[in-house]
């Protein structure tokens, strides 16, 4: 059986050693696919695969029907909103994420952020510090967590808004259990974005959430662009003077906020969340892992569709 790693922004070095490692030593054949530049050259390569290994890239309906073999996809990473769930479930795939891997560099990056923004995006003139500050986590999964203990680290207040996540996990992590997002929103003074781009939550952070944050606040976004209105985020920036938008993600009307918030907003070139030696090999190598037990033991244990 066949492998694919079919990557746009390819793993490190060492992480495709460890991958190669994994599935060869399992008798299958692995084949690369990296740096490609068109649609075609992907599903022309996959054509004949058995598994797939994907970091950022898209698995559509298209890919599937050219994948005539196609068992497994692992998503190297956290968020799979990069893969038609619905086409794939029609098609017999098994598609998995792999969780965790990426958490504690999404967490660090969150801080480089932070720290950026509340000290004037080091423009030389003074800002403030994390200490003794309020932060509040929208989604408390395994990057929300990380966030959480780096923040005990900095003497950060620290609460979460999660539904899913029971009340005592968090107070086990010593942070507060919010259950509202207004109050979420309203009273702290950095909110970091953890959710994932689903129907639900595409477009719902907008202006009615951004315009309650307290003064000079500041909100980090390491998530996904899909999840802020954009519209609304601009609205609120230009009635509130002393809010602050950083994120790993450069949203679609990014010229726009640069030009007219200029010092105020910030945006990582390409996502780099995950853009870490470790991050790499963990997700790499894990994702090699869950795609050989899958089709050779039918272990699903991170299968994210049905």
């Amino acid at each position: 059986m066949k492998v694919l790693v079919a990557t746009e922004k390819p793993f490190a070095a060492i992480a495709v050693d460890g991958i190669r490692e994994g599935i060869e030593n399992a008798g299958f054949e692995l084949e690369l696919l990296e740096k490609y530049s068109s649609k075609e050259e992907l599903l022309a390569a996959v054509a004949n695969a058995d598994g797939l290994i994907i970091r950022s890239d898209k698995v559509d309906a298209e890919v599937l029907d050219a994948a005539k073999q196609l068992k497994v996809v692992v998503r190297a990473g956290a968020g799979y909103d990069n893969v038609d769930l619905a086409a794939a479930t029609s098609h017999g795939v098994c598609v998995e994420n792999t969780p965790g891997q990426n958490s504690n560099a999404v967490a660090e990056l969150v801080f480089g952020l932070a720290v950026m923004a509340v000290r004037n995006m080091y423009d030389g003139t003074s800002g403030t510090e994390l200490k003794g500050k309020k932060l509040g986590i929208h989604a408390f999964g395994q990057v929300g967590r990380n966030v959480a203990r780096i923040a005990k680290g900095f003497g950060m207040e620290v609460s979460a808004l999660d539904p899913y996540c029971p009340d005592e996990v968090m107070k086990e992590a010593g942070v507060e259990p919010i259950h509202s997002i207004e109050e979420l929103y309203r009273n702290n003074k950095i909110v970091s974005l953890h959710i994932p781009a689903t129907d639900e939550t595409r477009k719902s952070v907008g202006y009615d959430l951004i315009i309650l944050m307290p003064k000079n606040g500041v909100l980090v976004n390491t998530a996904r662009k899909e999840v802020i209105n954009e519209d609304g985020l601009q609205k609120a920036l230009r009635e509130r003077p002393d809010l602050k938008y950083v994120a790993d993600i450069k949203p679609d009307n990014a010229a726009d906020l640069e030009a007219e918030f200029a010092g105020r907003v910030f945006f990582t070139p390409k996502k780099m969340g995950a853009q870490t030696a470790e991050a790499n090999i963990n997700a790499g190598i894990a994702a090699a892992n869950q795609v050989v037990a899958f089709l050779r033991d039918g272990i699903d244990r991170f299968r994210v569709n049905k």
